[in-house]
Parts: structure tokens; C-alpha cells; sequence
């Protein structure tokens, strides 16, 4: 089974690589005065990045027939609509105020210009797959404190400067000419000549280092050097407080396997306290045993998927602006692996003693695409409403679909089947007694929501500063570079979170409470004091989820200038996603720990 499990990985590996490796620009090589693709993409508020719409939403002129560009999966997940553009910039061919098309812009497309221009717009293209940006037009607040003064301005002539090396383009900027503006102030008919000039410059940029200036944009010298620092600085602290904790967690282990060596060579009626009072107990399998097995079958396939993301990341899959790589990415790595989700859930579940896998593996199919398609029906039709790009169109709703009824489901049966079938038993080091012990009453500090404050904390202060990145990036215009940070980071977390785990779960045991990974059973349920007493493995390690979306509140309201219905939505209803996401599978990784500390110290001392 192993070997058919790492083949599996293997197969996961090279099919994303192949669908997301690709030549920039196709390695396009052109003559002096062939005509190179230019494709309008998208315009939308600045500052909300979810609210996009198609370029000729707006009443552009179009010097011919608008032809569209066929997209990648993930470049429609990402919300790219490329069509061709109204600029004919051919190559190595300079042009000084080509006139492109004229427009009588009526009075209601003179306002929903205004609207943009009051709003903030900006416009996005790709010349040869290098994209170039640029705003639609200007506000003159100059000596004016009333807005109803306010002049609103179109621009109407675009400067692209564009570089060549030999037979290939390098790079391309767009200038917006302050001066040849159209007036938006007043509600009437205006004439507008949309023209634009190009000039080329030759350039020694190798083609295979056109894309490192976006790269390096993000990783300027004194930026490096301060995020360098700021990740060290936090990683140093959380690192010394989990040393600390580890020193004194080691310290009192040893005591008590000292002490509880002595007591086995004292008398042998001496009463039992401690972890080892309830070693009857502590391996008792919970209710609720197919919940369980599923989170811990999704949290398994969510850090494998994780995992993958690093490995592409890392080996330069998603350099800047590989339009939809990422998404792309993600929906075919997480089709390939749910055989694994449905593998550890079922060998779970079945080691559990549980006899109905059919339900747990609908479950485990279930319980994180579940909510995410709830939240996508929701924000695709907030989307539709807005007509925005971000609205999915059918054909794409459908191929997703069919991945899940082809790819993902098959391989959940699959992995589910072998998971029965592989007779696994749990490894429990010390017999379970038939009747459960009573837990004695706990202070308030803990209780479960303590608990979870603690055990998320720690944690969440060891990658709260590069959640700003990470968050400006996906949620905002700047490009993301530097994962191998993101990736140390990302191990730092790990550990943090499977140590604090792994000490709450001792201070827990040391307490006789021996519901250590599974907090709901039926006989507790009655009572409100037992229920919020216990604390669970599992809750504990994914809590960190929560205090990361305590930071969404954060950032929307004191770091981002989001606004409006659609862009809020948005925000915080994927971000619920990730951050439910980042539950299942830290939280997996905080309960496999505790298991693997658990079963050490039980080892460890002679139980009768």
C-alpha cells in the first residue's frame, strides 16, 4: 500500500508539472513589422482586486471585430478575459499618435466613464504575454474642498515604450499623456480619439530574464533585508518560547518516570496518580469516531496538497503573471490526492472499530467541499449580479464538475476501498478498561476556549508577518516572490503548532482528563461544565485557523482600502474557506502528534 501511495504522489508531481510548465509566450520569435498579440484583460477598482470586469464594459471604441482568447481553466478561475485589443502595436515599428478609433461617447457613457474615473479604475493588457497596466483616467482635487467641484478627466492617449532583444520582445510599459484628456465633468456628448504612440528601444535582456523585474519588485534590497528580519525576529522569539516550554516539558517527564519507576518497585497497593491513573482510559475510542476520521482524512489531504504547492513554488512553476498556474495548480493536485483523503480516513476510521466506511467516505468526500461550494454558489451569483469576471461561466462550472465526477470521486472510492482493506489496527500500547473513569472537575483556565487561545496563539505569532505579504499579494497588486521564506515559515508552523499540542495534551493528561483528542460524547453532552472542561487535540492544533481569520478582520478594515458588497463578500467568504482549510489540516497535524506523544509515555512505564 505504500508503494502504491508514494506511486500516487509520484503520478500527482509529474501531471501538475506537465500542465503548468509551459514556455513563456510560447518562445515567439518575430520580424521587423509582424503584428504581435495584444489582448485587453480586465479593468475594475484599484483597490478591490475581486471587482473586475470585461474591458469592453465599458464604452470603449474597437478598431475591428473583438475576437476572444482562449483561456486555461485557471486563467478563468483567476478571473481573465482576454480580447483583442483596439492598439495595432507591430514590432520594432515606431508610431507617433496613431489615431486607433473615435467614439461620440453619449451623455450616459459619459457618466459610467465618471463613475470609473471616480472609482479608481484600472485597465490590465498583455503584449506577448507581458502585461502592462495603467489608469483609466485622473480626478483634479487641486484647490477644491467641496467634491461637487471635483473635475473628472478620460485619458485618451496611451505612450507604450517597448524594448527587443533581436527577434523577441523583453519588455513594455504604458504611459498615460496627462495632457490629452477628455473632460467627464459635465453630463453631455463628447467627441473622443482614443490614439496611442510606440516607440521600441533595443535592450541586452536575455529573453529567459524578461520576467525577473517583476520578480525582483518584490525582493528589492532593503525590502529583503526587512523581511528578512522581521520573519528572523519572530521566528527567534517563537522558537526560544517553545525551546523554554520543551526544556520544562522534558523536565517534568523525566520526573515522573522517575517517580513512577519508584512506585513500581514500592508497594503494590500505592495509589495511582497522574497520566498514569488513567492509562485505562486514555486510548478509549471516541464518539463521533466517522467525524473524526473524515477532518483527519481531510486535514491529511490538505497538507499533502500544501506540500505540493511548496515543491512547484520552490522549482519556479509560478513566476509572475503565469496567468491561472496557481489555480490551475490547485484544482488538479487536490482532484489527484483525495485518494489519499479517502485512504487515511477509511484505515482510520475501520481502526476505530467503525463499521459503516460507506458514510464515513461520503463524509470525508464532503466535509471541506461542502462548505466551499455553498460559499462558491453564493459568491458566483453575488457575481453574476455585478457581472464581474469573477462570475464563472458555465462550460467552466461544468468542466469543474466533471473533475470532481471523474477525477476526484473515482480516487476518493478507490482510496476508501484500499483503506478497508488494509486491516490496519490501532496501536494502543496499554489495555483499555471497560467502564470510563469520571474526569474531576477542571479550573476555568482549562476549559476549551482558554485552551484554544493558548494553543493558537503561539502558532499564529510565528507567521502573522508574513500573512501582511501573502495577503497584499493575493488581496491586493503585489507580486509574491520569495517562497522559500514562505516555505521556512511554513515548517516553523508546523512545529509550533505540533509542540504546543503536544504539551497541552501532557498538561491535560496530568490533570486525569483522559478525552484528550475527541471532545463530543454522548454521555457529556448533559452536562455543561464536563463539556466546556474538555479540550481537544484536535481543536486545539487547528485553531490557529480562527486566529487567522481574526487577522481577515484586521486587515480589511485597518490595512486594506476594500470596499462595496462584492468585495467584501468575497474577502471574507473565501477567506473562511482558507482559514477552515487551515483548521483541518493543522488541526491534523496537532492530533498526529499528540497521538505519536501519547503513545511514548504510555510506553514508556509498566501498566498493570
Amino acid at each position: 500500500m505504500k508503494n502504491l501511495l508514494t506511486a500516487l504522489l509520484l503520478a500527482v508531481l509529474i501531471a501538475c508539472t506537465a500542465t503548468l510548465v509551459r514556455s513563456d509566450a510560447s518562445d515567439h520569435r518575430y520580424n521587423e513589422g509582424d503584428a504581435v498579440p495584444l489582448y485587453a484583460n480586465k479593468v475594475g477598482p484599484f483597490h478591490n482586486p475581486s471587482e473586475t470586469y470585461r474591458y469592453f464594459d465599458l464604452p470603449f471604441c474597437s478598431a475591428g471585430d473583438v475576437k476572444e482568447k482562449r483561456e486555461a481553466l485557471g486563467e478563468v478561475l483567476n478571473g481573465d478575459r482576454l480580447v483583442s485589443a483596439p492598439y495595432n502595436l507591430e514590432f520594432r515599428k515606431d508610431k507617433d499618435s496613431e489615431v486607433a478609433c473615435r467614439r461620440m461617447l453619449t451623455k450616459e457613457e459619459v457618466a459610467q466613464f465618471r463613475t470609473a474615473v471616480k472609482k479608481d479604475y484600472y485597465f490590465q493588457m498583455y503584449y506577448d504575454d507581458l502585461p502592462i497596466w495603467g489608469f483609466l483616467g485622473k480626478v483634479d482635487k487641486e484647490g477644491k474642498t467641496d467634491p461637487r467641484e471635483y473635475k473628472y478627466f478620460l485619458y485618451k492617449h496611451i505612450q507604450f515604450d517597448a524594448r527587443y532583444n533581436k527577434d523577441r520582445v523583453i519588455e513594455i510599459t504604458a504611459k498615460m499623456d496627462p495632457h490629452s484628456v477628455v473632460d467627464l465633468t459635465e453630463d453631455k456628448d463628447v467627441d473622443a480619439d482614443f490614439m496611442y504612440s510606440v516607440k521600441w528601444a533595443d535592450t541586452n535582456i536575455p529573453f529567459e530574464n524578461r520576467m525577473d523585474k517583476y520578480s525582483q519588485s518584490s525582493s528589492l534590497p532593503h525590502h529583503l533585508e526587512i523581511h528578512w528580519f522581521s520573519i528572523i525576529n519572530s521566528c527567534v522569539t517563537v522558537l526560544l518560547l517553545t525551546g523554554f516550554l520543551a526544556t520544562i516539558l522534558m523536565r517534568v517527564l523525566k520526573n515522573d518516570f522517575m517517580k513512577y519507576a519508584q512506585d513500581e518497585e514500592a508497594a503494590d497497593d500505592q495509589e495511582e496518580t497522574g497520566w498514569k491513573y488513567i492509562h485505562g482510559d486514555v486510548f478509549r475510542f471516541p464518539q463521533h469516531k466517522s467525524l473524526f476520521a473524515a477532518a483527519h482524512g481531510s486535514g491529511t489531504q490538505l497538507f499533502t496538497l500544501t506540500i505540493f504547492i511548496f515543491m512547484l513554488a520552490l522549482v519556479g512553476v509560478f513566476y509572475p503573471y503565469n496567468r491561472g498556474a496557481l489555480f490551475t495548480a490547485l484544482v488538479v493536485i487536490y482532484a489527484l490526492t483525495s485518494g489519499i483523503a479517502g485512504y487515511t480516513a477509511t484505515s482510520f476510521y475501520c481502526q476505530l472499530e467503525g463499521k459503516n466506511w460507506v458514510r464515513n467516505l461520503l463524509l470525508t468526500g464532503c466535509l471541506f467541499c461542502g462548505p466551499l461550494f455553498l460559499t462558491f454558489c453564493f459568491l458566483n451569483t453575488v457575481a453574476i449580479a455585478y457581472s464581474a469576471t469573477a462570475a464563472l461561466p458555465f462550460g467552466t462550472i461544468v468542466v469543474i464538475v466533471l473533475i470532481w465526477t471523474l477525477v476526484t470521486s473515482p480516487l476518493l472510492v478507490l482510496g476508501g476501498i484500499a483503506g478497508k482493506n488494509s486491516k490496519a489496527e490501532f496501536q494502543a500500547p496499554v489495555r483499555t478498561t471497560k467502564y470510563p473513569r469520571e474526569i474531576p472537575p477542571l479550573p476555568w483556565y482549562r476549559t476549551t476556549i482558554p485552551q484554544m487561545a493558548m494553543a493558537g496563539f503561539l502558532p499564529f505569532s510565528a507567521i502573522y508577518i508574513e500573512l501582511y505579504y501573502i495577503f497584499a499579494s493575493v488581496w491586493g497588486h503585489r507580486i509574491y516572490t520569495i517562497y522559500s521564506i514562505l516555505f521556512i515559515v511554513f515548517i516553523i508552523l508546523l512545529i509550533v503548532t505540533a509542540f504546543i499540542t503536544v504539551a497541552l495534551t501532557y498538561f491535560q493528561l496530568a490533570a486525569e482528563d483522559h478525552w484528550w483528542w475527541w471532545r463530543l460524547s454522548y454521555e457529556r453532552l448533559t452536562s455543561k461544565d464536563m463539556l466546556l472542561s474538555q479540550v481537544w487535540s484536535f481543536l486545539c492544533g487547528g485553531s490557529t485557523g480562527l486566529f487567522i481569520y481574526g487577522y481577515c478582520l484586521y486587515y480589511y478594515y485597518a490595512r486594506s482600502d476594500m470596499t462595496g458588497f462584492m468585495q467584501t463578500s468575497f474577502f471574507f467568504g473565501y477567506m473562511a474557506c482558507i482559514c477552515y482549510g487551515f483548521f483541518l489540516m493543522l488541526g491534523t497535524v496537532g492530533f498526529r502528534a499528540a497521538l505519536l506523544f501519547v503513545r511514548h509515555i504510555y510506553k514508556s512505564i509498566k501498566c498493570e
